[in-house]
C-alpha cells in the first residue's frame, strides 16, 4: 500500500510540473494573441485568446485542486477536499459561458458593420498559437491517461489547436479574397464550441455537486441487480451519488429472510462485490432488515417510485424529438437562396450572375452574411443529427 501511494505521489509530482509548464505556455499564448488581435483588428484572434485564457484558468484550478486534494480527510470534511476542484470548475465554466455569449454578440456587430483586419498578422499569430496548442497538448497527454481532470485539459488544447486552424483559414480568406466576414464567422464557430463544451462540462459538474445519481446508472436496474443476488428478498431506501469525479457511494436498506440472518456477512460481501464490479461503487453502506409486511411494503413502494429499468421501460416506445436537424437544413437552404437571389438582383441577367458567383471579390456584404449563416446552419444541423443517436441512449 505504501509503495502504491509513493508511486501515485511520484506521478502527481510529474503531472503537476507539466501542468505548470502548460499554464505558463498558455498565458504567453494569450498575451501574444491579444496583442496580435488588437494590432490586426481581428476579433477571431481575441476570441481565441479569451478561450486560451479560460484554459489557463482551468489549468490553474486543476493544479491548485490537485494540491488541495492531497490534504487528508479530517473531522470537518470526512470525505476529503476533492470537491474543491468542482467548485473551481463551476466558477471557470460560468465565466466560459459568459465569454462565449459575449463573443457571439461582438461577432453579430461585425456582421452588421465589418471592420478591416490585417490578414498576415492573423495568419502569423494563428500559426504561433497552433504550435503552442500542440506543445501544451503534448505536455498534458501523459497525465490524461491517469486523470480525468488533466484529460479534460488535454482535450481543451486539442480543440484549441482546431480553433487556431480556423483562425489561419480566416486570415487566408482575407488575404486571397478580401473576405473580412470570415473573421466574425470563425468567431461564431469558436464561440459555439466554447458554449457547447462549457455547457456539457457544467451539467456534469452540477450533477456531482447536487449529489445526483451518476448518469450511467439506471437506479431501477441497480435495484433489480441487487435483488437478484442470492439471499436478498428486497431493496429500498436506495441513494447513489458521486463523492467526486473518481469515487461513488451508495446506501441502501436490504431485506433478507429471517432464516438467512446467520448469513448476513456473506450476503453483504456478495452485494458489495456486485456493486464494485458492475457499477464501480467502492463505498457502500448497507443496512439489513428482516422480512416483515412493513419492509416488503417499503420495497414495493420503492419499485413504484423508481419505475422499470430502461431496457424494460423503453421497450417498444420511441420518444419523439423536435426535428432540429431538419430545421437547420431548412434555414441553411433559405439563407443560401437569399444570397443567390441577392446576387441575381445585382447582376441583372443569368450570364453575369454566373460570372459573379465565380468571383468572390464581387460579392456584397449581404451575400457573405447569407452564405455565412447558411454554413452555420449546416454545421448546426450536422451536429444535431450527430448527437441524436447519443441522446436516445442518455
Amino acid at each position: 500500500m505504501a509503495h502504491h501511494h509513493a508511486h501515485h505521489h511520484h506521478h502527481g509530482d510529474v503531472h503537476e510540473t507539466r501542468l505548470i509548464w502548460a499554464l505558463l505556455v498558455n498565458v504567453l499564448l494569450t498575451a501574444v494573441q491579444v496583442v496580435g488581435g488588437v494590432l490586426s483588428g481581428s476579433l477571431a484572434l481575441v476570441a481565441d485568446a479569451l478561450h486560451n485564457l479560460s484554459d489557463a484558468g482551468s489549468l490553474a484550478v486543476a493544479l491548485v485542486a490537485r494540491r488541495i486534494a492531497r490534504r487528508p480527510a479530517d473531522q470537518w470534511r470526512t470525505f476529503g477536499y476533492q470537491r474543491a476542484e468542482l467548485i473551481g470548475a463551476l466558477i471557470n465554466l460560468t465565466t466560459l459561458l459568459l465569454i462565449g455569449l459575449y463573443l457571439i454578440y461582438e461577432a453579430l456587430l461585425r456582421f452588421v458593420n465589418p471592420q478591416p483586419i490585417e490578414g498576415w498578422t492573423v495568419v502569423y499569430v494563428g500559426a504561433f498559437a497552433l504550435v503552442v496548442d500542440v506543445a501544451t497538448a503534448l505536455l498534458t497527454y501523459a497525465g490524461s491517461r491517469y486523470s480525468a481532470n488533466i484529460r479534460a485539459a488535454f482535450l481543451h488544447n486539442v480543440a484549441d489547436a482546431l480553433g487556431s486552424v480556423a483562425v489561419i483559414v480566416a486570415g487566408t480568406l482575407v488575404i486571397r479574397y478580401g473576405w473580412h466576414l470570415a473573421d466574425p464567422l470563425c468567431t461564431v464557430l469558436i464561440a459555439a464550441y466554447v458554449l457547447r463544451h462549457g455547457w456539457v462540462e457544467m451539467k456534469h459538474t452540477i450533477r456531482i455537486l447536487m449529489q445526483s445519481t451518476p448518469a450511467d446508472i439506471d437506479l431501477a436496474e441497480l435495484i433489480h441487480t441487487l435483488e437478484s443476488v442470492e439471499g436478498v428478498c428486497g431493496v429500498h431506501h436506495v441513494h447513489v451519488w458521486e463523492i467526486d469525479e473518481h469515487r461513488r457511494s451508495l446506501e441502501a436498506h436490504v431485506v433478507i429472510d429471517p432464516d438467512d440472518a446467520a448469513h448476513i456477512e456473506a450476503i453483504k460481501q456478495r452485494l458489495k462485490r456486485r456493486l464494485e464490479e458492475r457499477y464501480h461503487i467502492g463505498h457502500s453502506t448497507l443496512e439489513f432488515e428482516l422480512a416483515t409486511p412493513e419492509t416488503v411494503s417499503a420495497c414495493l413502494a420503492n419499485h413504484e417510485a423508481c419505475g422499470q429499468p430502461n431496457h424494460v421501460r423503453d421497450h417498444g416506445h420511441t420518444r419523439a424529438h423536435f426535428p432540429w436537424a431538419v430545421l437547420g437544413w431548412v434555414l441553411a437552404l433559405l439563407a443560401l437562396t437569399a444570397g443567390l437571389a441577392w446576387r441575381y438582383h445585382l447582376s441583372g441577367d443569368w450570364q453575369t450572375w454566373l460570372a459573379d458567383l465565380k468571383t468572390p471579390r464581387r460579392w456584397s456584404h449581404h451575400e457573405w452574411t447569407a452564405y455565412s449563416l447558411a454554413l452555420i446552419a449546416v454545421l448546426a444541423a450536422w451536429w444535431t443529427g450527430r448527437r441524436r443517436p447519443h441522446d436516445a441512449h442518455s
